[in-house]
């Protein structure tokens, strides 16, 4: 996911655990961008994050879709695949 390394300016913790990651991924589904207080529903949903917590990481989400579809993010090198028996 999107910049887990993002810091705080509440002071709460920066690092978002896979749990959060969902919980996110699922609160974006259910409050669209049209949904009224938006950013304070999906923090309600996120255990531990508050608004400007889950739309940062929204931004940095956006941020790093944008790289990928501009192919600004570098092809993995995964090396040859040998057989081993």
């Amino acid at each position: 996911m999107a910049s887990s390394s993002m810091s705080s300016s509440r002071g709460s913790s920066s690092s978002w655990t896979p749990k959060q990651n969902k919980q996110f991924e699922e609160a974006l589904a259910r409050f669209d961008r049209d949904t009224p207080d938006r950013w304070h529903n999906i923090a309600r949903s996120v255990s531990g994050k508050s608004a400007e917590e889950v739309r940062r990481h929204y931004e940095a989400l956006v941020t790093d879709i944008k790289r990928i579809e501009t192919d600004q993010v570098p092809i993995p090198n995964y090396g040859t695949i040998s057989n081993r028996r």
